[in-house]
């Protein structure tokens, strides 16, 4: 079975990747943050969301306060999920 996804997936990583300006956590958090607005490290994005399935570089999430699904997306290193969009 083909991914007819894949193309589009594997642009939106190199664009994310190609966009990472430090391995530091924090000066990096600090860009998406100006980007994206909230941003989430693994440990804050496993307390906030129930995961529900990724496909690079998007991952399916339920909020664990409104229990409404949403997909965020996220960059390897260092890792960080933001861009929270509801579904």
């Amino acid at each position: 079975m083909t991914d007819i996804t894949e193309p589009i997936r594997r642009h939106a990583i190199n664009v994310i990747n190609s966009e990472v300006e430090s391995n530091d956590p924090e000066i990096e958090r600090s860009r998406l943050e100006k980007k994206h607005g909230k941003v989430w490290s693994t440990e804050e994005l496993t307390e906030n969301f129930e995961i529900k399935g990724f496909l690079a570089p998007f991952i399916m999430v339920r909020s664990k306060k409104t229990g409404k699904d949403g997909v965020l997306e996220f960059q390897h290193l260092p890792r960080f999920y933001f861009n929270y969009t509801e579904a």
